[in-house]
């Protein structure tokens, strides 16, 4: 911070010179407007609630339009199903039920949204990650083992534990996680995320199912395989 506020303070001054001759004075203010624009932050929200709504008369709000506070009513805010096991019946034994800003319209502009993971017996949810949004897990039935892997600068360090119900772990934004279950018995747990649409990359489908594929070649040097086995994967994970 000490060195940050040294450069501020000679930008400053180096503007205020600048500001002297009237010629310069347009790219004086506009300097002044990028300096006080780095130094500020999201600012508080300055409504009630912005409740989501497909309609071009209204206000745009966080990539969404809100909807008339008159006609907003306690539905914009409920969802009902949670209770509901997901159908784990899947090449990877795993089934997200997504509670975002596509389901409850009321979370539009309040950084959160929440999950539940089923998982059937040694089912995973494969690594992925979610590029806007960091993620909380608390698992209420079964056994896990969970983890995540830090980035280039950490040396790609590998966090991970095995969960039992109870257990609580943290997923940063943007890091590659998994989970996997490790019991004989289907396993549930209830993750909250950061963010009204968090997203998520799923690794393998991403890499090797890209539309249109990636070239065989880059991704051969880049994993170390043969280019019949990248073209091989491509097939089983492509549109």
């Amino acid at each position: 911070m000490p060195h940050k506020q040294h450069t501020y303070n000679k930008i400053r001054e180096s503007l205020i010179k600048m500001m002297v001759s009237q010629s310069l004075i347009p790219i004086a203010i506009l300097a002044l407007a990028i300096i006080f624009s780095v130094n500020a932050y999201d600012p508080s929200p300055l409504q009630d609630f912005c409740v989501a709504i497909d309609d071009l008369n209204g206000v745009f709000v966080n990539g969404r339009f809100c909807k008339d506070p008159v006609q907003v009513n306690a539905e914009d805010f409920f969802f009902s199903g949670l209770n509901v096991p997901g159908n784990t019946d899947n090449q990877v034994g795993s089934n997200v039920t997504t509670v975002n800003v596509d389901q409850i319209p009321g979370l539009n502009t309040m950084g959160i949204s929440l999950v539940r993971i089923d998982y059937a017996p040694y089912g995973q949810n494969p690594p992925h990650t979610h590029p806007r949004g960091s993620e909380i897990l608390v698992l209420v039935k079964g056994t896990l083992y969970v983890g995540f892997v830090s980035s280039n600068q950490d040396n790609n360090r590998l966090f991970a534990k095995v969960l039992q119900p109870g257990d609580v772990f943290v997923f940063p934004i943007g890091m590659i996680h998994f989970q996997v279950n490790v019991g004989r018995v289907p396993a549930v747990a209830f993750a909250g995320l950061s963010s009204q649409n968090a997203g998520v990359i799923t690794i393998a489908n991403a890499v090797f199912g890209s539309n249109p594929p990636i070239n065989p070649e880059v991704l051969a040097r880049a994993f170390q395989l043969d280019p019949y086995i990248v073209k091989e994967l491509q097939a089983r994970f492509g549109p």
